[in-house]
């Protein structure tokens, strides 16, 4: 078994690997669903009380609340699945962290996906979830909550970083190579190996490439 956790600022491209990820038939658990469905179970719209909610399941159940929600889904979509790796979507805290840790050892492989703020912004401009996205004061205000709940801390834990500011194409590979590989890509260096690239930053970088790239 290999489980596989996402970590990254928003933007950062966390979305466009769970894409890969499906299309590879690899199971993906977005722990951001957990919320959506906490909001839906109390009457209330996950777009505008997200973060209410999410900050109400820590305080009733403690800060590891959403983890602990998110591990039987993980148990069950590996039940379904013909693969025995799972991808989990949004890791945002050392607890969080420290929870999946303790239930799946050495077979939780944490990664950092990493871009820089100004091309992030670019993208969510591009992806236009809502007009928010085009503003880059909302998306600092967006990294420093992220930040606060720990998010930095996890990043600097984790078991492997990929660049995403390069080409789509250069990170899809990546991200591939890395379910193909686990653990011994991050030990080997293997999940960005040189692949054909250009300077220009490809085009397909844009809205509908980058999905839900910034959870």
């Amino acid at each position: 078994m290999r489980i596989i956790g996402t970590v990254g600022l928003p933007g950062s491209g966390k979305g466009e690997a769970a894409t890969v990820a499906r299309r590879e038939e690899v199971p993906v658990v977005v722990m951001g669903d957990v919320i959506r469905k906490a909001c839906r179970d109390r009457g209330l719209d996950p777009a505008q009380h997200h973060g209410q909610v999410a900050q109400r399941l820590r305080e009733e159940e403690g800060p590891a609340a959403v983890a602990e929600r998110t591990l039987p889904l993980i148990r069950d979509s590996l039940a379904n699945a013909d693969t025995d790796t799972a991808v989990v979507d949004g890791l945002r805290s050392p607890t969080e962290l420290k929870t999946f840790r303790s239930a799946f050892d050495d077979q939780f492989l944490v990664v950092s996906i990493e871009a820089p703020f100004e091309l992030r912004a670019e993208r969510l401009a591009e992806r236009s979830r809502d007009d928010s996205d085009a503003d880059l004061e909302t998306l600092r205000t967006r990294d420093e909550r992220e930040l606060e709940l720990g998010i930095g801390k996890v990043m600097q834990a984790a078991d492997l970083q990929i660049d995403n500011s390069r080409s789509l194409e250069r990170f899809r590979a990546s991200i591939q190579r890395l379910l193909e590989k686990g653990a011994a890509a991050a030990v080997n260096g293997e999940v960005q190996a040189s692949e054909p690239d250009s300077d220009e930053r490809s085009k397909s970088h844009s809205a509908n490439d980058m999905g839900g790239a910034g959870q």
